[in-house]
């Protein structure tokens, strides 16, 4: 029988899953019809721009920042 720990690790893993299937599915919303999507706020793309430039700003730390989010997404199995 699964323990308890089990479980929230897969309903966390669910939840961190459909979060970033929402995000891609702003992404390519917002790249198709623009700031125009109603149920979408903000600006999903220039939010995400911005993340990627702060990082980018930040020299060594965000290059270490962008690899260890990459592993910890690249570690996880799908399922």
């Amino acid at each position: 029988m699964p323990s308890f720990f089990d479980k929230l690790k897969g309903w966390l893993g669910q939840i961190v899953e459909l979060g970033l299937l929402l995000i891609a599915l702003g992404i390519v919303l917002q790249i198709l019809f623009g700031r125009a999507v109603s149920f979408i706020p903000g600006d999903v793309v220039g939010n995400l721009i911005a993340v990627v430039k702060a990082m980018g700003d930040n020299g060594l730390a965000g290059l270490i920042a962008i690899g260890v989010v990459m592993w910890l997404f690249w570690k996880r199995q799908p399922g």
